[in-house]
């Protein structure tokens, strides 16, 4: 899907359910373009600021992502704008300024049912120190990820159950061995190697080890 920009009214469809009218007026106070892109591994959204050729703040987010995940990554870029028309380009991206308009933005949509209970309880954790993206963060990561749509038989490394096996991007099998505080320790099957994964990684699972 390329790159193409989006009229206000066409942003209700991405965001939950009665979400549309608390984010509208954020556009309505400034000069925004608005793009829906395809997915990005890297990023889910972008924030470019002001030029003089492009007088404007420009704001682009991942069209693939759930209602929830959209959101809150809509208001991720609105902050870095609240940010830039207050201190410019003089602060961290992610730092201090930015975490405070973050909070401030998104604060307003707690309580009003637009997430679900889950994903909402991970948020309000995920405010104490809010990070550069919501993948730096499991819990919220694993809460968004329930709602996602998924392949048959992919899940995340931390819903595989010990023992059990599963396949990785590059077709490498492994089984799970056992979970640790932060990592899980697995064995590929094909060398006898032990590797660590982070529990969010998306695998697919499979019956048994292949011959």
């Amino acid at each position: 899907m390329k790159k193409q920009e989006t009229s206000l009214r066409l942003l209700e469809q991405f965001l939950p359910e009665g979400a549309f009218d608390q984010v509208a007026p954020f556009f309505r106070t400034h000069t925004v373009h608005l793009t829906l892109t395809h997915e990005r591994k890297s990023v889910l959204g972008d924030y470019r600021h002001p030029f003089a050729d492009t007088p404007y703040h420009r704001i682009s987010v991942n069209a693939n992502l759930n209602p929830y995940s959209f959101l809150i990554t809509l208001l991720h870029e609105l902050a870095h704008l609240f940010t830039y028309v207050h201190f410019g380009n003089k602060v961290s991206p992610h730092g201090k300024e930015w975490k405070t308009q973050f909070r401030h933005i998104l604060i307003p949509f707690i309580g009003k049912k637009f997430f679900p209970t889950d994903v909402e309880k991970a948020l309000l954790a995920y405010l104490h120190n809010p990070a550069a993206s919501t993948c730096t963060d499991a819990n919220l990561y694993k809460a968004l990820y329930r709602y996602d749509e998924h392949k048959p038989g992919f899940k995340l490394v931390d819903d595989i159950a010990d023992n059990h096996y599963f396949e990785t991007e590059d077709g490498q099998v492994y089984q799970k061995l056992e979970k640790l505080r932060t990592r899980t320790r697995c064995l590929n099957v094909g060398n006898g190697k032990v590797f660590f994964f982070q529990g969010i990684v998306e695998v697919r699972e499979v019956r048994r080890k292949r011959a």
